[in-house]
């Protein structure tokens, strides 16, 4: 026993040195990169992993971290002692006290191993984390994958100031039973919504119709276009965890333990295909980028939509060839937009979702407590003395702030007054012409 016991300290501190010299290792052959640059959270090319993420209060002193992996993401290797097909993973957090100024409040070392099943699309793993009531909180998490010798992070806020917030909930499918980590449901979806802070007698759901505005261009010094309706009708449903909920219709629904409660959980029904783009009519709506509001609402309400879209394509690529690259191009980043942005709207809807489509995935994205930075490279000019020279670089930046929404903790609105030059018609021209816009490459797609 105490061999074993022995074994698994030392095979934790070798995965642990492991774990740090991967981070070194990149540090010490790449001295040229930027280490607080996050952009790989927004780019699927630079991330082989991309897990989801849950908090939920337990009790006045215990919160759950929740991580979902996907088996399409994991890479399964049999080189083991086992010689079974897994995955070795390392889940590191670090927990932060943000009303005493980041103090490091709790931390925590997961080493895992998961074993593939078949038919299996997902894993899911919880870490306990130590908290008091009253706090805010911020969780960074740093994944190793151990065979790929890949290092992704998240930082994940919360916080313990009310027992009626978002994150006194837990959702969960109704016959699977398996944690839902996003609120996005479909029509005829059935889930169950756990309270965890103790017995309730109701449940109080608000039905607000769906957010249709799209956000103005950067260039435009205008406020943000936000949720500002009432809801068109609040019921009352007797609690129980096991209680099979369906969203009937498109739109927000807003779930409290109480009628005039400002804090609850949120789910949404965006449509029967969201997040992708399946129909002529869905694809049409991301249009108001690049077209007029008189060109979409032609496209809109033709007799062949899809005749009609096709036709918009090929007149702004040229040719068939170049408008499907553009069509893939540009629908690839709506999709992404609604995988990474989607708050009580869809992504594509969002102002980062806006950005990302027109101007693609940022080059640099820095993430703080307040917001985050994206930066676009610029090109790159040289300079010379004698026989040296030398590279600088530029980008043009985008500062999104994060708004505390009780709808959702992913809402961030775009600070125009920081970019007061965003080359926006440029980059519209620029696509309506059939080149991919970019401020590095102007001349090409």
């Amino acid at each position: 026993m105490k061999n074993s016991i022995a074994t698994r300290v030392i095979s934790l501190i070798f995965i642990t040195t492991l774990f740090l010299a991967v981070i070194v290792s990149c540090r010490t052959t790449q001295s040229t990169v930027d280490l607080k640059d996050l952009s790989y959270l927004y780019n699927p090319t630079k991330n082989p992993i991309n897990p989801r993420y849950n908090i939920t209060n337990q009790t006045d002193t215990l919160s759950v971290l929740s991580v979902k992996f996907f088996t399409a993401d994991l890479y399964f290797s049999e080189a083991n002692p086992q010689g079974v097909s897994a995955a070795m993973m390392l889940i590191s957090v670090k927990l932060f006290n943000i009303n005493q100024g980041k103090v490091l409040a709790d931390t925590g070392l997961v080493n895992i191993n998961i074993v593939k099943q078949a038919g299996k699309p997902e894993y899911v793993y919880t870490i306990p984390l130590k908290v008091e009531k009253g706090t805010e909180y911020l969780t960074e998490i740093r994944i190793l994958d151990r065979l790929r010798l890949k290092v992704v992070q998240a930082f994940v806020t919360f916080n313990t100031k009310s027992d009626n917030n978002r994150y006194n909930f837990r959702a969960q499918g109704h016959f699977e039973k398996n944690e839902l980590f996003s609120p996005v449901l479909r029509i005829n979806e059935f889930v169950n919504l756990i309270y965890t802070r103790g017995p309730v007698d109701s449940l109080f759901i608000s039905f607000y119709k769906p957010f249709t505005e799209v956000p103005d261009p950067p260039s435009m010094l205008l406020p943000e276009k936000t949720l500002d309706y009432e809801p068109e009708r609040v019921v009352a449903i007797h609690y129980s965890d096991t209680l099979p909920i369906m969203l009937p219709r498109e739109g927000i629904y807003f779930f409290t333990t109480g009628r005039n409660l400002k804090e609850g959980y949120t789910f949404l029904n965006l449509g029967e295909s969201y997040p992708a783009m399946t129909t002529p009519q869905v694809m049409i709506k991301p249009l108001f980028y690049l077209a007029t509001r008189n060109e979409v609402d032609d496209l809109a309400s033709s007799a062949k939509p899809k005749l009609a879209l096709d036709e918009f394509w090929i007149k702004c690529g040229g040719n068939i060839d170049k408008a499907r690259e553009l069509i893939r191009i540009y629908y690839t980043r709506v999709l992404y937009s609604n995988y990474y942005f989607t708050s009580y709207k869809e992504g594509w809807r969002t102002e980062r979702g806006m950005i990302y489509i027109i101007y693609g995935p940022p080059d640099k994205v820095y993430k703080t407590l307040e917001g985050e930075s994206w930066g676009y490279s610029k090109l790159k000019t040289k300079s010379s003395w004698g026989s040296r020279y030398s590279v600088a670089e530029d980008y043009l930046f985008f500062n999104f702030k994060k708004k505390n929404d009780r709808f959702s903790d992913n809402d961030y609105f775009l600070s125009r007054s920081e970019t007061l030059v965003t080359y926006w018609d440029q980059a519209i021209a620029s696509w309506r012409k059939g080149v991919v816009f970019r401020l590095d490459n102007p001349e090409g797609l």
